[in-house]
Formats: structure tokens, sequence, C-alpha cells
């Protein structure tokens, strides 16, 4: 976990104090200097039906307690915990002066244009990509029609010009072994609402930073609290941003 390690090494103002932690069924928003949200990822294994169930670590006692405490949670092996622990690390980390407010459809949209392209994660953008590249896969843990197995991926990456990777391979520890198929002149993405803009992903290979930035955390905690998903967020107290390398 060198990535996780190293951007919570240069995470700012560490010492913060965490003022609320909200696991709702889509999204899980943590607020401290700002509000970082992430995936609300969960486990398949039934926490009532296991003789060790994993368990968030001081849950209800998280409050008041330093915001790089909390966001060390990203290293956990169970995915409520290490939730907590991506929207802790995104609500301490600045907007770059060089992002701008482009989808990353589009930018993923003109890189691959007439190219091979790989995509990890269910995103509603991947038809128009279909219609851009030479040839696009979708890669998932649990393929729908027409998609790969994640496992394929190790296979096919290599004739990949772009490719695309979900933020939440972030929470479930597998974005650096991702990297490592990927060609070293490939352009990757990391994409969605959980992405962390951080400079030290561009130190692993990663080109496009494409995140949210949430700048009205009560109204976007009004509607993950009824169990909104991302587009029923997005444009009500959230702004896309992409970052590329410079």
């Amino acid at each position: 976990m060198r990535i996780l390690e190293q951007l919570l090494e240069t995470l700012p103002r560490a010492e913060v104090p965490v003022r609320s932690v909200w696991c709702c069924a889509f999204w899980t928003l943590v607020e401290s200097a700002h509000a970082g949200l992430a995936s609300s990822m969960r486990s398949s294994e039934d926490p009532y039906h296991t003789d060790q169930p994993a368990v968030v670590p001081r849950a209800g006692d998280l409050e008041g307690r330093p915001v790089g405490e909390i966001a060390r949670y990203v290293l956990a092996e169970d995915p409520v915990t290490a939730s907590i622990g991506m929207a802790a690390v995104n609500s301490v980390l600045e907007v770059p002066a060089e992002a701008d407010e482009r989808n990353a459809a589009e930018v993923l949209s003109e890189r691959g244009r007439g190219r091979n392209v790989a995509v990890v994660g269910h995103f509603p953008f991947a038809r128009r990509l279909a219609e851009e590249a030479r040839r696009l896969w979708v890669f998932e843990r649990h393929p729908r029609a027409g998609e790969f197995a994640a496992e394929a991926f190790a296979e096919i990456a290599p004739d990949c010009d772009v490719v695309c990777l979900s933020g939440t391979t972030l929470m479930n520890h597998t974005l650096e072994e991702l990297l490592g198929f990927c060609r070293h002149d490939a352009f990757v993405a990391l994409v969605g609402p959980s992405t962390p803009f951080s400079p030290v992903l561009f130190d692993y290979g990663v080109d496009l930073l494409a995140g949210a930035h949430v700048t009205d955390a009560e109204e976007v905690l009004r509607r993950i609290r009824q169990g909104a998903i991302f587009r029923q967020v997005k444009g009500h107290g959230v702004r896309l941003l992409c970052w590329l390398r410079g």
C-alpha cells in the first residue's frame, strides 16, 4: 500500500478535528477542514453471520478526533472503515488551482478517440467511449453482459493506450496492482468522487485525477441521507473537477 502510505504521510493539516461522519447508503461524507466524499463500500459478508464481524474502530467516538487518525482507516480491510478513511482524506485536501470543471468523460473521449481503451468500474460514460474508441474493454468484479471479469485486466491492459480506473480501487487496495499492468506510455485516469486530489498519484503514473469538490455540505448531506445516488447529487453542492498532470 505504498501509494496510500505516501498519501497519508503528505496529508495537510492532519491535526484538524473531524466534525462529522456520515455513512449513507451510497456515499460516505466526512467533515473536517472541508467536506470529503467517498463511495460507501460494503462487505459481501453478512456481519451477523460470522464469528469475527468487521467493525469500525471507535464507532460513535470519531467526531473530535484528528482527521489524520481517521484518514488512516483507508488502510483497513473492512470496506466500511476504508470508506470513512477515504472520505476523511478528501475532507482535508485542497482543490488544486490547476483543476478545471471539465467532465472526465470529455477528456477520456478526446484521449481515447481511435485508440484502445480499458475502463475498470461501472461508469455511465462507457457507451460514449465505445463510440469514440477503436476498441473498449470494461472490467468489473461482477461483470454485466458485454463486460469482462476483473481478472482479465492483467492480460488486456498492455494493449491499451488509455486506461480509466475507479477511485474506489484505492479503498479496495487494488490500485497499485492495476497500475503495474499498464504500459508506461498509456494515459491513465483515476475517476470518481472518491478520487483524492493529491499529487502523490502523479508520481505513480496517473495522468488525470477526476474527482468531486463539495461546495455545499448541507445540501449534499440532505440528499445522501435520503439515499441519493451520485447523479442525484451532481450539481447540488458538488463540482466535478479534472486535474491533469503538468
